[in-house]
């Protein structure tokens, strides 16, 4: 039986979104950079070229790839035969590794996490709690995803509860040009379809943390339904010409997500989030050796 100790966890989680908070996904820079050869218009290149530059400082110099760090958010899918080293709940484990994060002497990232919602307002101070998502699976390992989501394209999350006989597509392309670029293009659009209203948002945000990969299935073609989708919003959201940054131009988003489960006869339930240029998360295993060693992308990239 695999042990996870406490501290093990906490230090993986904390050097996570360090880690996160400084380095892009190798596979997002070079769809940008290619997104880059491509375009055409020169307002639109040039905001490619200001990400990509900025991702570069930030690699070098361990500092956030965006001013805003985000709303911590954590994805656990714990084995059932793990064994947990701790008296503290795992959420407690994911707020104390947030916190270690956060408040790091050498890389200090902003608290956003307000208390009293609708109320004062008041900064937590650590950017705890987290948002924090379990999952009990077979095995004795636990898998960790980690993002920090930014206020920008949070807060153009959108969701629907469609009847049965309306599209989908026609529904998002009504959305995304009333989103402006306060979701920061070009970025990831993802697709929650089924099960009920909070179902649809979860597996939306879980599909946002996938490789990007849209041209490998454009070259091999759709299978399913959902690869159908993918493949048809990828083309018409940039057909849209809403462009990096807003300013036009031929790249709007750089990969669409469909994420799919059973729903009632009666319901449709759709969620649509979008990821921005910052789009910030990384996975690691814990299997009782030790907290998770993270591998730096290479600068070259």
């Amino acid at each position: 039986m695999t042990t996870i100790r406490e501290e093990d966890f906490i230090q993986s989680v904390a050097d996570a979104f360090q880690f996160i908070s400084y380095y892009h996904p190798v596979d997002y820079i070079k769809s940008l950079h290619e997104a880059y050869l491509r375009e055409e218009s020169p307002a639109a290149k040039d905001a490619m070229a200001q990400i990509l530059i900025n991702s570069r400082m930030a690699a070098e110099g361990h500092r956030p790839i965006c001013q805003d760090t985000g709303i911590s958010i954590a994805f656990i899918r714990a084995g059932m035969n793990v064994r947990w080293d701790t008296r503290r709940s795992l959420e407690d484990l994911v707020n104390e590794g947030v916190r270690r994060a956060y408040t790091d002497k050498d890389n200090p990232l902003r608290a956003s996490m307000l208390a009293d919602p609708d109320g004062k307002r008041k900064s937590t101070g650590d950017n705890t709690p987290a948002v924090t998502h379990v999952e009990l699976v077979p095995g004795d390992t636990v898998e960790v995803i980690v993002a920090a989501k930014g206020g920008g394209s949070e807060n153009k999350s959108k969701f629907a509860c469609l009847l049965p006989s309306d599209s989908i597509v026609d529904w998002v392309l009504g959305l995304v040009p009333t989103m402006g670029a306060d979701w920061c293009p070009p970025g990831i659009l993802s697709l929650g379809i089924g099960g009920s209203p909070e179902k649809a948002m979860l597996i939306a945000k879980w599909g946002m943390m996938e490789p990007i990969n849209i041209h490998e299935l454009k070259a091999r073609g759709p299978k399913t339904r959902g690869e159908e989708l993918r493949l048809e919003l990828f083309e018409k959201v940039n057909a849209l010409g809403i462009g990096a940054q807003g300013l036009g131009g031929l790249t709007t988003v750089l990969d669409v997500k469909v994420s799919e489960y059973a729903t009632h006869a009666a319901s449709k339930p759709v969620a649509l989030l979008p990821n921005c240029a910052a789009t910030r998360h990384a996975h690691f295993v814990l299997d009782g050796s030790g907290p998770a060693e993270l591998d730096p992308p290479s600068l070259a990239d």
